[in-house]
């Protein structure tokens, strides 16, 4: 007999979720396929943040707060750890200071929820915050942190247990040919799919990403357990962070930064690096990361980019004796110019992809936007 379902989705990761989620909970009926008995994609092998203060406003910050809701609600439902930690950016440079202020300047009436700290008042949000030459730091209220390896895994159970999600795991699908969709071992006769299969794209509809600027990046990551354990706080991030996402972009001083950080060492742009601390609930210390990109991802780790990680993590943390317990990279597509890749390339099937590092950060966002437009 064939198997129907009102909405078929294509990937398990935070995307793949998210879409189920916003399906389920307005009535339809969902499949969802995963090609690995359980995730292992990028949406497990990153630091868990929701982080809304690296979003511009009008172009990704929305979507970033609406989901910021939702993981709250996720999390209490499903029954994993969250914490609404929120971030501080420390600095020790008068340039990345003005860089805060003109900040704070151009996105007054923005809805970030942001605040210029002293070096005392930073002491007070994270006693590991290293105070010499200290300039000060911007707090931010929005962000919060779990860890991705429980929740990817408890939010489809929760879904098949409270909505009726069929989980279909160790399932390719092959072929999408509407109103059906294959896979080897099934066919199924849906009404809409959605694909989420993250940095994989040879499998389904290649042709969308030959026509689009798209990569896959590959970034290096560690975890470390501290010696003596003791509570981060907020998740911190410095000054190489003020280059990486698109919310200081417009700061007339980032140019200045910009430059001293290359006259300083080449390396930490040619390898795409700039480093975020996090904690999860097992007080275990996630660090990274690098971001190199290109189609195929060489499978090689270089060593020389954690040491640039920890090198410049010391440079603003201290964090005692620590012990680097797993190293590992993952891999995201990314849209270059643009916060993702939204496309139809037949009727009633949705490709949902390239939202970079920000997958945490904007799915349940978009997922929301997409399943009501519906």
């Amino acid at each position: 007999m064939e198997k129907k379902a009102d909405i078929a989705i294509v990937g398990a990761g935070i995307a793949g979720l998210a879409h189920a989620y916003m399906a389920l909970r307005k009535g339809y009926t969902v499949v969802l396929f995963e090609r690995d008995q359980f995730a292992v994609g990028a949406s497990v092998r990153n630091f868990g943040l929701s982080w809304p203060i690296g979003q511009e406003p009008a172009v990704g910050l929305e979507y970033a707060l609406r989901a910021r809701h939702h993981w709250r609600e996720v999390a209490q439902e499903a029954g994993f750890w969250m914490k609404p930690n929120g971030s501080l950016h420390v600095v020790y440079h008068d340039d990345e200071w003005e860089v805060l202020q003109e900040f704070m300047r151009l996105y007054r009436d923005a809805p970030y929820d942001c605040t210029l700290l002293s070096p005392e008042q930073v002491k007070e949000k994270s006693g590991v915050v290293i105070q010499k030459g200290l300039r000060g730091g911007l707090w931010s209220s929005t962000e919060g942190t779990v860890n991705p390896r429980e929740a990817i895994r408890k939010i489809p159970v929760w879904l098949k247990e409270k909505y009726g999600l069929v989980l279909r795991y160790g399932h390719v699908v092959n072929e999408i040919a509407m109103p059906h969709i294959h896979t080897a071992r099934e066919t199924w006769e849906v009404s809409k799919v959605f694909v989420c299969s993250g940095a994989d794209f040879e499998t389904l509809y290649p042709e969308v990403f030959d026509n689009h600027p798209v990569s896959k990046c590959k970034l290096q990551m560690m975890k470390a357990v501290p010696e003596k354990p003791f509570e981060l706080g907020p998740t911190l991030c410095a000054g190489l962070t003020l280059r990486h996402y698109a919310a200081f972009g417009k700061c007339p001083s980032l140019p200045e930064v910009d430059a001293r950080y290359d006259a300083e060492s080449e390396a930490y742009k040619d390898n795409g690096v700039h480093v975020l601390l996090a904690q999860n609930q097992a007080g275990e210390l996630i660090i990274g990361d690098s971001h190199h990109y290109s189609r195929t991802v060489e499978p090689f780790d270089d060593e020389e980019v954690n040491d640039l990680i920890l090198d410049y993590l010391k440079s603003f943390a201290d964090l005692g004796s620590i012990k680097i317990t797993e190293r590992w990279h993952g891999v995201y597509p990314k849209l270059m110019g643009d916060i993702h890749l939204i496309v139809r390339p037949q009727p009633n099937v949705t490709v949902v992809t390239g939202l970079g590092g920000a997958g945490m950060t904007l799915s349940f966002g978009i997922a929301e936007k997409l399943i009501d437009a519906l």
